[in-house]
């Protein structure tokens, strides 16, 4: 694997960023920073914009308003420089169903202009790392879930990206396979990956997170360590943290 880029090691910035589908805004002027070896969380109810915001991070979405850089390279005049730097994971991304781990991180991998025999070798340095040994010949279709999960981790790894853009992963899985995304995110924080991911699960944030953006109706409320939440609003956990700044829950007590 190549070395941590040392030149671009701000991993993310993200200024103003606005999204509108006619007059509706999905996302409204948000600015933050990830760095390397750091993760940051966006943390909410669903439909509160993690999923746009983090969709035009990936180049996958354009913006409305504002700007994105990614490990230096400005994603609307260099996207190409950007994809080769980020690795992009949803709950709801799918495999080649009929290929097996192995081959979709060989498909993957040469997509991305790898030499073939890099590509195979890093292929099996995932399949150890990811304990995938038992199933990475298996067509992905006969696969449970957690196992795709590994797969589709090991997939959006194959190229070596610097910065991480996930969104819900842990989405429909069982409480082990939550954890090995779990224990996955921490060690690729320990490595110096730049980490961003989204998440309803407030527990998820308070294990995992550096640092946490509280988005509702596509704007940041607060942000902080979960820490720095919790104490702030003199809260006893961070959905509590989190309820005391929705303003209809805050000042009516009423449920989300």
């Amino acid at each position: 694997m190549r070395m941590m880029d040392t030149l671009h090691a701000s991993g993310i910035v993200a200024q103003h960023l606005t999204k509108q589908y006619g007059d509706f805004t999905a996302v409204s002027d948000l600015s933050f920073t990830v760095n390397a070896g750091q993760i940051v969380g966006l943390l909410g109810p669903n439909g509160a914009g993690k999923t746009t915001t983090l969709r035009m991070l990936a180049g996958i979405m354009g913006l409305t308003t504002g700007r994105i850089e990614i490990c230096g390279y400005d994603i609307q005049q260099q996207l190409l420089a950007v994809r080769r730097h980020i690795g992009f994971l949803s709950g709801d991304t799918q495999l080649y169903r009929r290929l097996s781990p192995r081959e979709n991180m060989l498909y993957f991998g040469l997509l991305h202009d790898l030499p073939r025999k890099e590509v195979k070798q890093h292929s099996q340095a995932l399949i150890e790392r990811f304990e995938m040994q038992a199933f990475a010949d298996r067509p992905v279709e006969k696969l449970s879930s957690g196992q795709k999960q590994r797969a589709n981790i090991a997939r959006v790894l194959i190229h070596d990206p610097q910065v991480l853009i996930l969104d819900e992963i842990t989405a429909s899985l069982d409480i082990i396979s939550s954890q090995f995304i779990m224990d996955f995110l921490r060690d690729s924080r320990a490595r110096g990956h730049c980490i961003l991911f989204s998440t309803h699960i407030m527990s998820e944030a308070e294990y995992l997170c550096d640092d946490i953006l509280l988005i509702y109706q596509g704007a940041i409320l607060d942000r902080g360590t979960p820490d720095e939440l919790i104490t702030r609003t003199q809260s006893r956990n961070l959905t509590e943290a989190f309820l005391s700044r929705v303003p209809h829950v805050a000042t009516t007590g009423t449920a989300l």
